[in-house]
C-alpha cells in the first residue's frame, strides 16, 4: 500500500513545510513593523505579506483533498507532480504578492488551473471506480478494445 501513496506523502509534507514558511514570514513581518497579534492591518507591505499567507492557508484544504483523491483514483505519479507544480506556483504567488498586489495574478491563474486539472483527475478517477465496480463497465477496457 505505502508505495501506492509515497509520492502524495511527499509532496504533502512539502506542502506543509511550504505553509510553515508562509507563517514564518508573517511572523517575521510582525516583527519588523511591529505589528503585534491580533492586528492585521498596518503598511502595505505587512499587509500584502499576511493576506498571501491567509489566502495560501485557505486553499491548502482544498488542495490537500484533490491531490489526494486525483492520486488514490487517477494517477499518483501525474498528481505528485501536479501537487509540485500547484505548490511552486503558489510560492511564486507568495513572493509576488509580497512584492506587488499586481504581481500575484499570473501564479494565482496559474494554481487556480493546477487545481481543476486535480478535479478534473479526481472526478474522473471516482467514476470510473463506481462504473467499474457498481455496474461492472470498465471505461479503461473498453478504451481499449
Amino acid at each position: 500500500m505505502l508505495d501506492q501513496i509515497h509520492w502524495l506523502a511527499a509532496v504533502t509534507i512539502l506542502g506543509v513545510l511550504e505553509q510553515a514558511y508562509f507563517f514564518l514570514q508573517v511572523i517575521y513581518s510582525r516583527r519588523l513593523f511591529g505589528i503585534s497579534p491580533p492586528k492585521i492591518s498596518g503598511p502595505p507591505e505587512f499587509e500584502r505579506i499576511f493576506r498571501a499567507q491567509v489566502n495560501s492557508s485557505e486553499y491548502f484544504p482544498i488542495f490537500l483533498a484533490l491531490l489526494w483523491q486525483a492520486g488514490l483514483f487517477f494517477h499518483q505519479g501525474l498528481a505528485a507532480a501536479l501537487g509540485l507544480l500547484y505548490l511552486c506556483a503558489r510560492y511564486c504567488y507568495f513572493m509576488g504578492y509580497k512584492t506587488s498586489s499586481s504581481e500575484r495574478l499570473a501564479p494565482m491563474y496559474f494554481s487556480a488551473g493546477v487545481l481543476w486539472i486535480l478535479i478534473a483527475m479526481s472526478a474522473l478517477g471516482i467514476l470510473h471506480f463506481f462504473l467499474s465496480h457498481y455496474v461492472g463497465l470498465n471505461i479503461l477496457q473498453l478504451l481499449t478494445a
